[in-house]
């Protein structure tokens, strides 16, 4: 008999996203028995996320800023003796929940495969391109890094009670991940368990994104013996390792076109530049 499954979504000022990811969720080969929409207080009220979701999901509140503290609201709301987080600006395919759910049967936790997904494949922006090829690399999170980002994770609910909700504070996918590692819990990528993200269409979105990443980045990294040096020694090399990545971008099978090509080159110069000079703010911001 299949263990019962909750959804967990968490959600903050996007509800043309949450619609469209309801209507993904609501569309599996396998149903879900429950989906969970956490709202972290989004400024549109509670009245008007509960009219979005039109009854596909159960909606809890979650004041606690944070897409953490969300999803650990959900968690505690919910039922399902199986956990499947996405997040409501992604579209699961069809079959995700149904590969997802097939490959924990010999895993602990399974991250599944993720889709970049652009707003028009003609016509790409620097950081669409550049995302094209860098953004989301979920297989190698998996397979390398040992842990799968939170858009696309799965585990039984006792496996997360075990190992506990999400920090804030931190990279919370791989702060929760190395915790389920180092109980013992095994991981498993699942490529055909696929959720799409959109992304980034411009440079302060991507600016956004790296400057919360790279704080709860140094969150885990300066908590570590020596691990202010190696900060230091990581800022230094960001822009070098713009060079070493350089060839990922002009074979990459996600561009076809010499213009993206181009664009996504010169996006990541700039974006190494950038993230080397906000580590060293960082550094230099710590107490």
């Amino acid at each position: 008999m299949r263990q019962s499954v909750s959804v967990i979504v968490p959600h903050y000022n996007d509800p043309a996203g949450l619609d469209a990811c309801l209507a993904a969720l609501t569309s599996q080969s396998v149903a879900p028995d429950e989906i969970v929409v956490a709202d972290n207080d989004s400024p549109q009220g509670e009245a008007e996320i509960a009219r979005v979701i039109d009854g596909r999901a159960r909606l809890v509140i979650v004041t606690e800023k944070g897409a953490g503290p969300a999803r650990n609201g959900a968690v505690a709301a919910c039922t399902g003796e199986v956990l499947a987080f996405t997040d409501s600006d992604c579209l699961p395919a069809p079959e995700w929940l149904e590969r997802g759910l097939a490959a924990l049967d010999d895993a602990d936790f399974v991250g599944g495969g993720m889709r970049v997904l652009v707003a028009d494949e003609e016509d790409l922006t620097a950081a669409e391109a550049f995302e094209r090829v860098f953004a989301f690399d979920n297989r190698m999170y998996v397979l390398r890094k040992r842990f799968t980002v939170t858009a696309n994770l799965l585990c039984p609910r006792r496996v997360f009670d075990a190992v506990g909700g999400f920090r804030t504070g931190v990279s919370e996918d791989l702060d929760w991940c190395l915790r389920a590692r180092d109980l013992g819990y095994r991981i498993r990528y699942a490529p055909d368990a696929v959720v799409g993200h959109p992304a980034r269409r411009t440079w302060p979105e991507l600016v956004r994104k790296w400057r919360r990443l790279n704080e709860e980045t140094f969150g885990l990294t300066s908590a570590k013996p020596g691990g202010r040096l190696k900060w230091l020694i990581l800022a230094l090399a960001m822009p070098l390792s713009a060079v070493a990545h350089l060839p990922k971008v002009l074979l990459s099978p996600a561009l076809s076109k010499p213009g993206d090509r181009l664009k996504a080159s010169v996006m990541l110069f700039r974006a190494r530049i950038w993230r080397g000079l906000d580590y060293i703010r960082i550094l230099m911001n710590a107490r």
